[in-house]
């Protein structure tokens, strides 16, 4: 089991050398399966997703316990690499760890804000520190996407600096949600020790674009989960209202 988990995690690590590596972000084994059967080579979890399918909200929502047993069961439903969103650790970064690569996971995003508030980047060093010291302790090769919300909740300084401190703790990806402009993808390309990160939906640069200013990562967050539950709304709605199916139809 455990050189079948490295087996993936090298995959997932060769796929951020081979970018972009593009991840539209499964909630469940269900949307998982119909992620991969669209072509991911990997798969990508979101915590909001996640959060939502278990009927409680982001951030703080949802516990560890219910986490895992989520991946436990999205790993099982698809024969590619999975990355889960464990927010900041969920208190116990080392005890998270432990849970997610038993259930099958070979990398994770690990964020450095708690309840919406971003910490000391001091914090989050020992998080990621934590988040290595048990994947080597477990004998996984986990690939760890440092997460910094300096642009979400943040006064957008800072980013690089972040990004230095992160790489020499032991992360391998640096993620920055809520960049769009192309001016600043760059910059952030070319100043990060790491590779970098995106997400992106509506008004953001094209995939395409995005690897000409060499990014390596592209996700879409809860995007995608957003959208079904919207349809899920709309449809309900109309069937219960005018009696109607057109909300369903393909």
């Amino acid at each position: 089991m455990r050189s079948e988990q490295n087996e993936l995690a090298r995959r997932l690590r060769e796929l951020h050398e081979q970018p972009p590596l593009v991840l539209p972000n499964a909630w469940d084994a269900g949307s998982a399966r119909a992620i991969e059967a669209a072509g991911a080579t990997a798969i990508a979890t979101t915590s909001a997703g996640v959060a939502w399918a278990h009927g409680v909200d982001d951030a703080g929502g949802l516990n560890r316990e219910s986490a895992v047993a989520a991946l436990r069961l999205i790993c099982a439903a698809v024969p590619v690499p999975v990355t889960a969103d464990i927010e900041a650790g969920y208190g116990d970064v080392a005890g998270t760890i432990a849970g997610v690569l038993e259930a099958g996971v070979v990398g994770v995003n690990l964020e450095d804000s708690t309840g919406r508030v971003l910490d000391e980047p001091s914090v989050h060093v020992e998080r990621i520190k934590a988040a290595r010291a048990a994947a080597v302790a477990a004998g996984i090769e986990l690939v760890i996407n440092a997460r910094t919300d300096t642009y979400l909740f943040g006064d957008r300084t800072g980013t690089l600096e972040r990004a230095k401190m992160y790489a020499d703790a032991g992360a391998d990806v640096l993620f920055v949600p809520g960049v769009v402009d192309a001016a600043t993808i760059a910059e952030l390309v070319e100043g990060s020790p790491l590779p970098l990160n995106v997400m992106v939906g509506p008004g953001a640069p094209t995939v395409g674009r995005l690897a000409e200013l060499g990014v390596a990562r592209i996700s879409v967050g809860p995007a995608i989960t957003g959208a079904a539950y919207a349809l899920a709304t709309t449809a309900a709605k109309e069937l219960l209202t005018t009696g109607t199916y057109e909300a369903m139809a393909s």
